[in-house]
């Protein structure tokens, strides 16, 4: 990963911790630190927290953040999660050749209109 982690404000806590735990669920990603405290949240994988959220005053809009995805059944996964953890569709799962002939992404729009995507760079 270019970034080591990166931080988003929300308007929810507990409605974005569930989102974000359903959806990323697939992709391997979990909570790896919550600081109570000050109602932040840290999710990674290999317990690193690289994408964390939690309350401000003032939430980002709009934030497009992508996901890697090991195959395209992840992206697919991801897809139904996110959908069924109240996100909304902002690109079914598919092949966007605009960006080369491998890329295979997801878009959901998160509880704070955030562009949420998951994509695989593979043809697998």
């Amino acid at each position: 990963m270019l970034i080591d982690h990166i931080g988003l404000v929300v308007s929810d806590y507990e409605t974005s911790k569930a989102f974000y735990l359903a959806c990323l669920r697939p992709l391997g990603i979990e909570l790896v630190v919550e600081l109570e405290n000050e109602g932040w949240a840290g999710l990674g994988r290999d317990g690193k927290g690289e994408f964390w959220f939690g309350p401000d005053e003032k939430v980002q809009h709009p934030m497009h953040i992508a996901f890697r995805a090991e195959t395209r059944a992840q992206v697919d996964a991801f897809y139904r999660a996110a959908l069924a953890a109240g996100g909304q569709d902002n690109g079914a799962p598919g092949v966007r050749e605009i960006y080369h002939p491998d890329y295979y992404g997801a878009f959901v729009l998160d509880p704070d209109g955030h562009n949420i995507e998951a994509v695989c760079h593979t043809a697998q």
